[in-house]
């Protein structure tokens, strides 16, 4: 199975994230053994965080399991239609406060940071991943019991990539359609035209 098309720019750098992408279509009898799993979120451990803070949690839900169906259920009806496929749906939440009730306000930065650490590791280890926010999050929080103070983020699918042909043709279309980023030039910003002026 090939990777959607992509910019020839993406040439440039480095393969695993040149062909990472996003697909909806899973093997749905691949089983994700515990050592690779375990890598991925060791890559998610090993990521920055303020202060290293490490404010990302994990809730893991292999499919069969009473997590996964709750997990499942909270999903946005477009989500159900392909994620439940997936090996395993993981909840990333992150902290929002310290043991003291101070707030941590770069605990979303630093969790999509580990995700990111995740997606890449994962796609190394011939996975694929797909981060979906949409989900009930208050709703994920109480069916499986976060505490509080951890705040849901995303639901993250892990798995063997299957053919499009699976999918609703709705979806199928999407998953093949060629991959677009925006240009650079419209990505990086520039200093206010009296800062430029002002150092000239």
């Amino acid at each position: 199975m090939s990777v959607p098309a992509s910019e020839p720019s993406r040439a440039t750098t480095h393969q695993l994230l040149a062909t990472r992408w996003s697909p909806r279509s899973y093997n749905p009898a691949h089983e994700l053994d515990e050592q690779t799993l375990n890598r991925i979120l060791e890559a998610a451990r090993w990521a920055p965080s303020a202060a290293n803070s490490q404010p990302w949690r994990f809730l893991l839900a292999r499919r069969g399991t009473a997590e996964h169906a709750a997990l499942f259920g909270t999903l946005a009806e477009g989500n159900k239609l392909w994620a439940g496929d997936a090996s395993v749906l993981i909840l990333v939440a992150a902290q929002t406060t310290t043991p003291d009730g101070s707030a941590m306000p770069y605990s979303d930065y630093d969790t999509g940071q580990a995700v990111a650490h995740l997606s890449t590791q994962a796609h190394h280890d011939g996975l694929w991943t797909h981060q979906m926010g949409g989900f009930d999050r208050a709703a994920a929080a109480e069916v499986l019991g976060l505490p509080d103070g951890i705040a849901p983020l995303v639901v993250v699918a892990v798995g063997e990539r299957a053919e499009a042909e699976r999918l609703p043709d709705a979806l199928a279309e999407r998953e093949i359609a060629p991959r677009t980023r925006l240009p650079l030039d419209k990505l990086v910003l520039k200093p206010a035209a009296e800062l430029v002026g002002a150092s000239a």
